[in-house]
């Protein structure tokens, strides 16, 4: 991985105070220069100031103004009060986005988890509060000038992560900005100054203080944003940060495995299957991520002297619950995520046959096939496999299910209407021979159909 400094069109020097085009929405440019027709300054600020001077793409334009809110409100039409009380109003511009505008602001008290803040005048007054040099860039739409005063362009260049004055006063302020640190640096691929990293280690027993929301979307925004989500996670080990919300991962770090020729220790597998994940799967990646838990518990030693994790699922499966509920995760990341967890090692043999693959797919759900199929071919790579007995096994479960076979109950050419229709009474019973039919057309689906199967309950199931 490279560090940032190769997207820079432009040496550093050659960018600062000098017109820079950095190819806003022609929205952004639009709202500035109205604001500047009723006398306000207003510039760019934020990370799409710093992904643009990288060349990178960023939706999230941010807009800061010495305008007040209610001033704001009074020059566009179309707004939406997103917090007035920090200073920051929605403007719908006519590209259909909402873009976000607040008010120069200064931090005048803060207890590790919100500030309180007074509007303030100029520009570098609100650079000042910023956490870290390189997002205190702020870039003018209609002059072009780029505004540095903590020299983040350098430390963009030099791949280094800097809080913006003295370090311990900035993770005091917001000690979230402690994993905000290792997510940048992770996906930056930037060295974390000394200092910084001093004062970082030194904040992160104030961890636990923080919502479980915000400590959610930090990590949910490493593994749906980050490709090399391993790095930003390796900072949360070495770090210490891992022990106050994430014991159960803290626990694998260290763990080793049989020999292979993958990275050894389970944590190393785990970290090269999250990356072997794409981005646009994040709940998977953190599938990948809790798909281990159970390994310490579960270890014990085999006949050749190596680890086994015999269990070790089961196990995994109620400690991804915990951490995940104690994120406050949605009930539908919790139920994904720990299905995955419990059925990572569930596969059907090479060459099972159709019945056998029939049943599999019916206990799995066609639901999660091609989450669970991404997960194991991730730890396969984990593993330094090939990944080519998964791939064929997933051509093999496409193939049955485009046949469209009956893998639940619903699927059945027959419903508790036909059984009443026998003579049966609605009751346990129905489930029995439902289920009784449905074991049959497992093995041979061609059964499904109704008069074969009212055949079957009147001359089999009923005599029973």
């Amino acid at each position: 991985m490279e560090g940032p400094a190769k997207y820079l069109a432009q040496p550093c020097a050659a960018l600062l105070g000098s017109p820079m085009h950095l190819n806003p929405p022609q929205a952004v440019i639009d709202i500035a220069r109205r604001l500047r027709d009723r006398g306000y300054d207003t510039w760019a600020v934020g990370g799409a100031v710093r992904d643009a001077l990288l060349g990178l793409p960023h939706a999230d334009w941010d807009l800061a103004t010495n305008a007040r809110p209610e001033e704001v409100r009074r020059v566009f039409k179309r707004t939406v009060p997103i917090g007035i009380e920090h200073g920051t109003v929605g403007v719908l511009a006519r590209d259909g986005v909402l873009y976000e505008v607040t008010t120069f602001r200064r931090d005048v008290e803060t207890d590790g988890r919100h500030a309180v803040v007074q509007f303030a005048d100029t520009v570098d007054e609100d650079l000042g509060r910023r956490d870290f040099t390189i997002n205190a860039l702020a870039w003018h739409p209609l002059t072009e000038e780029l505004r540095d005063p903590h020299g983040g362009l350098v430390d963009l260049r030099d791949a280094v992560l800097r809080t913006v004055g003295e370090p311990a006063d900035r993770f005091a302020e917001d000690y979230l900005r402690v994993l905000r640190a290792l997510r940048f640096a992770g996906h930056f691929v930037l060295t974390i100054d000394p200092r910084t990293w001093a004062a970082l280690v030194a904040a992160v027993p104030q961890l636990p203080g923080l919502s479980a929301e915000r400590i959610r979307e930090e990590l949910f925004k490493i593994l749906g944003k980050t490709r090399h989500a391993s790095a930003a996670l390796k900072l949360y080990a070495a770090s210490g940060a891992l022990r106050y919300w994430y014991a159960e991962l803290q626990e694998i770090v260290g763990r080793e495995t049989a020999p292979t020729a993958a990275p050894s220790g389970v944590w190393a597998q785990t970290l090269t299957a999250v990356d072997a994940l794409p981005v646009t799967r994040p709940v998977v990646r953190l599938a990948a991520l809790l798909h281990g838990l159970g390994m310490p518990t579960a270890r014990t030693r085999d006949l050749r002297g190596g680890w086994s994790y015999a269990g070790h699922e089961a196990i995994g499966t109620r400690k991804a619950e915990a951490l995940l509920r104690r994120l406050k995760c949605s009930n539908a990341d919790i139920d994904r995520v720990t299905r995955l967890v419990a059925l990572q090692s569930e596969l059907f043999p090479p060459d099972a046959p159709p019945p056998v693959v029939r049943r599999w797919l019916a206990h799995v759900t066609p639901a999660y096939l091609p989450d669970l199929f991404r997960l194991r071919a991730a730890l396969a790579r984990a593993h330094g496999e090939l990944g080519g007995d998964v791939a064929q096994r997933w051509r093999t479960a496409r193939r049955v299910l485009r046949e469209r076979p009956p893998l639940t109950v619903q699927d059945l050419a027959v419903d508790g209407g036909d059984l009443k229709a026998l003579g049966l009474s609605p009751g346990p019973v129905f489930g029995a021979v439902l289920r009784g039919l449905h074991d049959r057309v497992l093995d041979d689906p061609s059964l499904n159909e109704k008069e074969r199967l009212l055949r079957i309950v009147r001359e089999e199931l009923l005599r029973t």
